[in-house]
């Protein structure tokens, strides 16, 4: 099965219902570093307007979303970064908050050949039905455990041109 069919499978699995053209509609994001399996996200996005956003996201065993940050946008830092609450649907995530790390070894393995990208380090184990909220212009990253995750995003406007990330290769919004 190729990936496509395998993501849009994950999202079928979540027992969430979708529209086709909700389906039809999945972003597939390798940020331009062409290894989705491992540096990759896959979302739905339901709304996204001037108030609020809503996204459904789907990571495959090991798949991370990378180290980035929602920072202040506009001419003059006036607009706040996006505030996010992740909502683990299905699976298990592994998230990573600035903070002092809390755990000996992190859950998570460092994608290959990226680890340096990779700087906090503050892990927040997710479970089905279990959230946290990330506030704005705060570095994280985010890994699905062994069986994948299914992942709701509830937040403040999305902006996916102003994120920053660490690794400098990355670019959010592809051609």
């Amino acid at each position: 099965m190729d990936y496509k069919a395998i993501v849009k499978q994950a999202f079928l699995d979540s027992n969430i219902h979708f529209t086709e053209a909700e389906l039809e509609s999945i972003d597939y994001a390798d940020f331009g570093l062409d290894q989705i399996e491992t540096e990759g996200l896959n979302l739905i996005v339901y709304v996204n307007n001037d108030t609020y956003c809503a996204k459904e996201m789907v990571l495959l065993p090991g798949q991370t979303c990378p180290e980035h940050r929602h920072p202040r946008r506009g001419a003059d830092g006036e607009i706040a970064g996006k505030r996010e609450t992740f909502r683990c649907r299905k699976g298990k995530v592994y998230l990573y908050v600035e903070g002092e790390p809390n755990v000996a070894q992190i859950e998570s393995k460092l994608p290959h050949g990226h680890e340096a990208y990779y700087t906090v380090m503050h892990e927040i184990e997710l479970g089905p039905g279990e959230q946290y909220t990330i506030e704005p212009d705060t570095l994280h990253w985010f890994q699905a455990g062994e069986a994948g995750a299914v992942i709701s995003e509830f937040s403040t406007p999305s902006d996916d041109p102003s994120d920053i990330f660490t690794n400098p290769n990355i670019k959010r919004v592809t051609e």
